[in-house]
């Protein structure tokens, strides 16, 4: 019997490539339904991504706004750092505070200080001036440290009896949380909290700063 061996190749031939494709549509099978999931589970969260979205710009896009008005003579006085922003120029700091004295110049002498590296660091200490930007109130200041340079200085909130305060920049990239005290009551913080994430804040940047 003669079998041709030409044609048992082509088979064999065949039947790999038959094989090949079969396997290939099977994938091509599982790909399209991961594909059809992931459509389905874009469809169900869009709506929510594009509320958060657009109420973060919305908040963020919005000029950030001062108080009022400020009383400089109330205002003046220690200020104890409960929460901030994280800086590069208060990297390693504890215990941080905050000293404002009216000068017969008319600006507000600052003083700022703060343990570095732990409760019982080494105390490090920087004295600047504060000027007001006419007509904001008083809310509204320019900090100076090193001259020329002057960077603002936005009172965003503040207690009607002067207990806490909240200071920001317009970019919103800077903010420090004040107190007249070591300590501030968690539902008055939860308070403020709420507040700045109005105004447009990322509240997950917000860094507790420790206090004895």
């Amino acid at each position: 019997m003669n079998v041709n061996t030409n044609l048992l190749f082509w088979d064999a031939a065949s039947q790999k490539e038959t094989d090949a494709i079969y396997r290939h549509e099977w994938i091509l099978r599982e790909d399209l339904c991961k594909w059809r999931w992931i459509l389905v589970l874009l469809k169900l969260i869009s709506p929510l991504l594009l509320f958060v979205f657009m109420t973060t710009t919305l908040a963020q896009s919005q000029t950030l706004a001062t108080v009022p008005n400020v009383d400089l003579n109330k205002y003046a006085g220690k200020w104890y750092e409960i929460a901030s922003y994280p800086q590069r120029f208060q990297k390693g700091c504890h215990c941080t505070t905050a000293e404002y004295t009216l000068s017969e110049k008319g600006y507000v002498i600052v003083e700022n200080r703060c343990n570095k590296y732990s409760v019982n660091g080494q105390q490090v200490y920087i004295k600047g001036k504060a000027f007001v930007d006419k007509g904001s109130g008083n809310a509204k200041l320019k900090v100076q440290f090193f001259w020329p340079f002057k960077a603002k200085y936005w009172i965003i909130d503040l207690a009607a009896d002067y207990s806490y305060a909240v200071v920001s920049r317009p970019n919103r990239k800077y903010l420090w949380i004040l107190s007249r005290t070591t300590r501030m009551s968690p539902i008055l913080y939860q308070q403020i909290l709420t507040r700045l994430k109005e105004k447009g804040f990322d509240l997950t940047k917000i860094q507790i700063t420790q206090q004895v």
